[in-house]
């Protein structure tokens, strides 16, 4: 399974309303600066994620997107269904949609596609937008000054 950029840079936008959560709205543009992504095609991601309930616009001169709830609350899973869909390695294990196969009854290796959608499932679900923004600044330090008196 190969995740598309809409999964990605989402998930990168998504970081990047996290740590900014708790400030002012943050503008698109600005996201799209400090992560490499385009405008346009963030505006198309952040869209699709205002319409899931994951996100909120603010308008005015000092608009922009917050998060639509505290980065504990949302996790990677909420946000790759979102942009990616069901996270099935194939169409006939999708939960809730499964696609019909002549074969289901006797196919071995649907348990094999069952177990792999269950951990990646598992693994999405477990890691929040919290979890991504304490692991960012494990990595990049707190980007503030230290002070000595």
């Amino acid at each position: 399974m190969k995740l598309s950029t809409k999964g990605r840079y989402g998930l990168t936008a998504m970081l990047d309303l996290a740590l900014n959560y708790g400030e002012e709205p943050v503008a698109l543009k600005n996201v799209a600066e400090r992560q490499g992504i385009s405008e346009p095609y963030l505006e198309q991601l952040i869209a699709g994620l205002r319409k899931a309930g994951l996100v909120k616009s603010v308008r005015g001169a000092q608009g922009g997107y917050i998060l639509a709830y505290p980065p504990d609350k949302i996790t990677v899973g909420d946000v790759m269904r979102v942009l990616e869909g069901p996270l099935a390695p194939v169409d006939c294990v999708i939960e809730n949609e499964p696609v019909s196969c002549e074969k289901a009854d006797h196919c071995v290796t649907r348990i094999i596609w069952e177990k792999i959608r269950d951990s990646i499932n598992q693994v999405v679900d477990s890691i929040t937008l919290q979890d991504m923004v304490d692991e960012y600044n494990r990595i990049n330090g707190q980007k503030g000054y230290m002070y000595y008196i």
